[in-house]
């Protein structure tokens, strides 16, 4: 199992994070998918690692970014 942390620019509100986690569950091998609006951060699990630029792609897909 695969932890990582992101943090995302742009959400404002629950719909925001909503979208978010929406988008990168459908990323191929996340089992789950934590959004912290107040933190502005996503946390997935995954069985195995996932390459980052899929989880930004999902991220661009729900209309926010991945802060570098």
């Amino acid at each position: 199992m695969s932890t990582a942390t992101y943090t995302v620019t742009g959400m404002t509100c629950g719909g925001c994070a909503g979208t978010v986690k929406q988008e990168v569950e459908r990323v191929a091998g996340v089992t789950a998918v934590d959004v912290d609006l107040t933190g502005a951060k996503v946390t997935v699990t995954s069985d195995a690692p996932i390459d980052e630029a899929q989880i930004r792609a999902a991220v661009e897909e729900a209309g926010y970014e991945l802060k570098a």
